[in-house]
């Protein structure tokens, strides 16, 4: 199969591209210029990565929460004044968040295609995969995300702003997130991989931070997307959902029911894009609009990638037998292989 062909190869190459440009883009661009591009970008690229392009709108979030809206009510000020700079950065999100919707997290962010290469590495290092968590445990997972955004990036800063907690958990998020470690580590900065000391409250989140990281990179190598899951940029994407453009369509048939191909290939395992025959927009609060489902659709059409309601990319037999063929390659496992559609 011509590699130019396949939506996951493309799909690697936009990410490894955007990878180069968000976490090195700032020496490209220069500081100051880098400073300014956008201080809300709807995936998690790092502020402390010292030479990144851009960083992720939860820090602005949780920064406001604690400076601006904290304070203002600990104070007895004008709530609307302290709410005011998070609606900006909100507004902000939201207009880089129609453009590409979810396809942030299955396109753009660093910590995503870390995850994926490592459990690429994985793969060839023919360590046993966890191809699909159990549907118990996706269910148990889905409301961890929601759970992280509402305490770490809302309450807890505000409580922090207003005195009623310390003041090092004025970003609690920010202190554990994987996304930290990675981008500052792949800039050859091993500084945020320590133990701080300070007081109580550092020492449980920097070991906590530091232990999340380790845990997701170990976890990478046989299990697709651990952190993706619990992710509280994916919350905020799947609450704004509805107003993205690029969506995912299903036109479900009977032969859908026999199949269950699109679920297998999902590396967040959403199942319901397999079991649900009623919804045309299947862009569930989970998805990433990676592709990967339309790709391994037998079925002509059944499964779309649609822009502004244009399809870009279809399911076609012809594209998904060369698709098989291409995955079967990269396992070298050839004819026999039986595992769920990974890797490449």
């Amino acid at each position: 199969m011509n590699p130019l062909k396949n939506l996951s190869v493309i799909r690697k190459l936009v990410q490894i591209a955007t990878f180069v440009f968000f976490v090195y883009g700032g020496s490209i661009v220069g500081f100051y210029i880098a400073d300014k591009v956008s201080v809300a970008l709807p995936a998690l690229s790092c502020a402390y990565d010292s030479q990144t392009a851009d960083f992720c709108t939860l820090i602005p979030f949780q920064h406001q929460m604690d400076h601006r809206l904290g304070m203002v009510i600990a104070k007895g000020g004008n709530i609307m004044m302290g709410l005011l700079p998070t609606l900006i950065t909100l507004g902000t999100f939201l207009l880089l968040f129609v453009v590409l919707s979810k396809m942030f997290c299955g396109w753009v962010c660093p910590l995503g295609t870390i995850q994926e290469i490592f459990h690429m590495i994985g793969q060839k290092l023919g360590l046993r995969r966890h191809e699909s968590l159990s549907e118990g445990m996706v269910h148990k997972l889905r409301p961890v995300k929601w759970l992280i955004l509402l305490f770490l990036v809302f309450i807890l800063p505000v409580m922090s702003g207003i005195g009623f907690i310390s003041h090092d958990l004025g970003d609690p998020f920010c202190r554990i997130c994987p996304s930290r470690f990675v981008t500052s580590l792949a800039t050859g900065d091993a500084g945020q991989i320590f133990v701080d000391t300070a007081n109580t409250t550092t020492i449980v989140m920097s070991v906590l931070g530091d232990f999340i990281f380790g845990l997701i990179i170990a976890l990478s190598l046989t299990v697709r997307q651990p952190f993706c899951r619990v992710c509280p940029m994916l919350a905020l994407h799947a609450a704004f959902r509805k107003i993205g453009l690029p969506r995912l369509i299903k036109n479900g048939t009977s032969r859908c029911d026999k199949c269950g191909l699109c679920a297998k290939a999902c590396p967040m395992d959403i199942r319901e894009i397999h079991t649900d025959m009623d919804r045309r927009d299947v862009t569930f609060d989970d998805c990433t609009l990676c592709g990967r489902c339309v790709e391994f659709c037998p079925d002509k059409d059944v499964l779309q990638l649609r822009y502004a309601g244009l399809p870009v990319f279809k399911a076609d037999p012809a594209y998904f037998k060369q698709r098989r063929k291409a995955q079967r390659q990269w396992e070298g496992t050839g004819k026999k292989a039986k595992t769920a559609p990974q890797g490449v």
